[in-house]
């Protein structure tokens, strides 16, 4: 199986990203899922349901998320939605809208396993445990399919690789979202995981993680509490990494980072 995934896709430079690098790469390629986290699709923080819709009507098959899933206009609603592949951390308080992972089944009848988690390290709110969450969803899923996805939202890099190797040989692949920043350590842990750190954001260049450098810079030289706005213009960072699983096994066979820096 090999698995197209987008990280962190900020407001509407990531979209238009995504519109104009997912063709090419689908063509290239040729995945048999995509996946992408849109926790950041609406102005660069949350989710609406018209800004998901345009992702899968550019070919995206499921949805991933992180701490800013439950914002946006209408987002609530959105993850309730059965029906809409859209998933958000597992691990977060019992009772909230949603769902922490789905399965995605591609057109030779296969099928993914997604699962979405979120570090207890990775904000201002406090989450269960990441990894029994995983435990329990494997349990509950066990010989439904070897091929797994885990989008890893998490902001510490010793955190992330944590979760690498605690879910090495029970998961296809862990993809560490959320920094917005990508990391060259993608690799093969020794049984069989595909791991990265970060795969990086799809969003504007010219940016920290996405907001105006100016107003970012005031904040940590003069403690000034302002909220940087994101930037809208030049040109847009494309990250991904490509994915490829044994068929019987579900194994990792390849990883690859992708990168493109475009201007629109």
């Amino acid at each position: 199986m090999k698995i197209l995934y987008f990280a962190d896709t900020v407001g509407k430079p990531g979209r238009a990203g995504i519109k104009h690098q997912l063709p090419l790469w689908r063509e290239e390629f040729r995945p048999d899922v995509v996946a992408l986290n849109g926790e950041n699709l609406a102005h660069g923080s949350g989710i609406t349901r018209a800004h998901a819709e345009e992702m899968l009507s550019l070919g995206v098959d499921v949805i991933t998320g992180g701490n800013h899933s439950f914002e946006g206009k209408g987002a609530l609603d959105l993850l309730a939605d059965a029906s809409f592949p859209i998933i958000r951390p597992a691990n977060v308080t019992a009772g909230i809208s949603g769902r922490g992972y789905t399965f995605v089944k591609t057109s030779d009848g296969s099928e993914l396993l997604v699962i979405n988690l979120i570090a207890q390290t990775a904000g201002r709110y406090h989450y269960d445990s990441p990894f029994a969450a995983l435990d329990a969803i494997l349990e509950d899923t066990a010989a439904r399919t070897p091929h797994i996805l885990l989008d890893w939202h998490a902001e510490f890099t010793s955190e992330k690789e944590v979760m690498g190797w605690y879910a090495d040989g029970k998961v296809s692949a862990v993809v560490g979202s959320h920094t917005h920043v990508p990391t060259a350590d993608a690799r093969i842990l020794p049984k069989g995981t595909a791991y990265i750190s970060d795969v990086g954001m799809t969003g504007p260049y010219n940016s920290i993680i996405g907001v105006d450098p100016v107003a970012s810079i005031q904040r940590f030289t003069q403690q000034i509490p302002i909220k940087p706005g994101l930037v809208e213009d030049g040109p847009i960072e494309i990250n991904a990494v490509l994915i490829k699983t044994d068929t019987d096994t579900g194994k990792a066979v390849h990883i690859e980072h992708l990168r493109k820096v475009v201007e629109l």
